[in-house]
């Protein structure tokens, strides 16, 4: 019986010290390391920076839903998640807008 007590005991310290690490389930992705220069990139550098765009924004609304399910699991603060949203949504904001000014001055030099 001591044996199982003690079993039980180790168990449960090592659940309690493995929670912090199941709580922290959401992790904002990275963003393109680089938006190419639309007056000297070819159109295939182009069309593969907007496939990774396009796929950094797939990224951040997956993110934000997994921020949304921990609040509703109460793992998160209200406060917490209105931070880690803007902060996601303002990084996007920010990298769709360099892409788009790169897009419009490639265009501007292949029109």
């Amino acid at each position: 019986m001591k044996s199982s007590k003690q079993f039980l005991a180790a168990l449960t310290i090592g659940c309690v010290m493995c929670a912090p690490a199941a709580l922290a389930g959401c992790n904002q992705p990275p963003a393109p390391s680089k938006i190419p220069d639309g007056a000297t990139a070819s159109m295939a550098v182009m069309v593969t920076t907007m496939q990774t765009v396009k796929e950094y924004n797939n990224d951040v609304q997956t993110y934000l839903k997994c921020l949304d399910f921990e609040a509703r699991q109460n793992q998160l603060s209200s406060d917490s998640v209105v931070s880690l949203h803007n902060s996601a949504v303002n990084q996007l904001k920010q990298i769709t807008a360099q892409f788009n000014d790169q897009v419009r001055i490639f265009k501007s030099k292949h029109s």
